[in-house]
């Protein structure tokens, strides 16, 4: 009787550590980097943590956007887009499954945060009066980072901090998946490169608010866009990685066309209210 009290409390004690669902953790005595499963292949390279770069195909690879908004009372409210990615929280430390894990905020190179979700407070004591470089990095539950062609998978912006409170200058954006930095050459601050665009997009903003809802523009690579924008106030319309610019004076119709010759996720939106457009995808 005692001998079956006591398989029973083994096999009730096994069941009770499972919790009921399935876990990613790796066994015990497994190292993260070893643990099982396809996804992608290990590379030699490493970040500054020590963490090994995990290559996946270009294709279908994890992608991500960064914005940040001035936050009213102290520092910014930082905003990740993934694309073919989401945040596992509850599987950090286990197997690395593909499209899965977390992210790593740096400043200037020097990791301030690991993020678990789409929204992140940075406190304004974190950023040192002057310009800084803010980055995103895409992580696996085993933190390993995600790559592509050898270089992880990340986007960046700049902040701009000063006496009197946050700032937020013009940012960067990564080049899709590869997490190369936007670096396009305007082409003048109407940005108008002729009037044969192939897709046009209109938008309206009034009372703070954008119609249609900003949501996503698919484009093939060359293609070339025109976006047609009427703000009910004064802005300043920006097309972020190819560093397109154009005014927008208060109730005139502005137009900005540009051809889509940079792969990656790009956002559009107003420098001085804040405003997200809409989001250029281009492959």
């Amino acid at each position: 009787m005692v001998l079956v009290a006591a398989v029973l409390a083994l096999v009730l004690g096994a069941l009770g550590g499972c919790g009921g669902r399935p876990t990613t953790h790796h066994k015990p005595g497994t190292s993260h980097e070893q643990a099982s499963g396809s996804a992608g292949e290990l590379l030699a390279a490493r970040d500054d943590d020590g963490h090994r770069f995990r290559q996946v195909d270009d294709e279908g690879a994890p992608e991500v956007a960064l914005a940040a908004r001035t936050d009213s009372e102290d520092g910014w409210n930082v905003h990740l887009s993934p694309r073919n990615f989401r945040f596992t929280p509850d599987s950090v430390g286990g197997a690395a499954l593909p499209g899965r894990g977390h992210a790593h905020l740096y400043l200037d190179d020097r990791k301030v945060a690991r993020v678990y979700g789409s929204w992140f407070h940075l406190p304004g004591s974190l950023v040192p009066r002057g310009s800084h470089r803010l980055t995103v990095r895409l992580y696996a539950d085993d933190h390993t980072v995600w790559a592509v062609d050898g270089k992880p998978i990340e986007a960046t912006i700049r902040l701009r901090a000063s006496n009197g409170g946050a700032g937020h200058e013009h940012p960067e954006w990564n080049e899709g998946s590869d997490g190369n930095e936007g670096s396009g050459k305007s082409e003048g601050r109407d940005g108008n490169e002729g009037s044969d665009a192939a897709r046009t997009v209109a938008i309206a903003i009034a009372d703070g608010r954008v119609q249609p809802p900003p949501d996503r523009v698919e484009l093939k690579r060359g293609e070339r866009v025109r976006l047609k924008v009427t703000s009910d106030r004064a802005d300043t319309l920006h097309v972020h990685g190819y560093d397109k610019e154009a005014e927008l004076p208060a109730g005139k119709p502005v137009t900005l066309t540009f051809s889509a010759d940079r792969t990656g996720l790009f956002e559009v939106e107003t420098h001085d209210s804040g405003l997200v457009l809409t989001q250029l995808v281009v492959r």
